[in-house]
């Protein structure tokens, strides 16, 4: 599988060349800028990039910046955000894309290796994986100007948070202690209140749920 990595820090930069080696992934590019990056991955075209935010020259929101132009021009290049950062304007952009095979997840959030590889195949197979702290932060944020989100209760934000990690129904019932049944329902009442229509397919609707976080 052929990657492009887009990381300012040397040392940080290097040791995920080394660790997506050791797990049999091709590193065709590592950069540390935001120009470079939207030209690797418009040149290279791999099987899934990973990129962070804040980058050269002005480590403000290059590397988001870099991601959406990359998708405009090619659809559906499999983009993880790896970061320290949650950036609201392009981050709802690029997670909202209805093509799929995007991701988000904070740095000092990632303690397990084998956790983060499974989490990159996921989204070069064209999936959605989403850190439960980005969610929180793009929903706090929207909720400052949009009632429907605010009128979810307590346990639909939780199942909603889960659901945005790409979580089937039996994950979701598993990691709060309820049966699916219940989940269901708590789907169902989700959708029903951000006025969205429900569906079988865990990416669409993880999709749907951030494309209303967008609007």
């Amino acid at each position: 599988m052929r990657v492009v990595i887009a990381e300012d820090l040397a040392l940080l930069r290097e040791g995920l060349v080394q660790i997506l080696t050791a797990h049999r992934f091709e590193v065709i590019e590592a950069v540390d800028n935001g120009p470079a990056m939207l030209r690797a991955l418009l040149t290279h075209r791999p099987d899934v990039a990973i990129v962070d935010v804040r980058l050269p020259p002005t480590f403000t929101d290059e590397g988001l910046q870099a991601a959406v132009e990359a998708r405009r021009q090619v659809p559906g290049l499999p983009i993880l955000v790896l970061s320290q950062h949650v950036e609201q304007m392009y981050a709802r952009e690029l997670l909202s894309d209805q093509n799929g095979g995007v991701g988000y997840l904070l740095k000092d959030r990632v303690f397990d290796v084998r956790r983060f590889i499974d989490m990159l195949r996921q989204v070069a197979d064209g999936g959605t994986v989403m850190d439960p702290k980005v969610v929180s932060e793009l929903m706090v944020k929207h909720e400052k100007a949009t009632s429907p989100v605010q009128s979810l209760t307590e346990r639909e934000r939780e199942v909603l948070a889960l659901m945005a990690e790409g979580r089937s129904n039996a994950a979701v019932a598993a990691k709060l202690f309820v049966s699916e049944k219940a989940v269901s329902k708590h789907t169902n009442s989700i959708f029903t209140k951000l006025g969205l229509a429900a569906s079988g397919d865990d990416n669409r609707r993880v999709l749907a749920v951030l494309a209303y976080l967008n609007a």
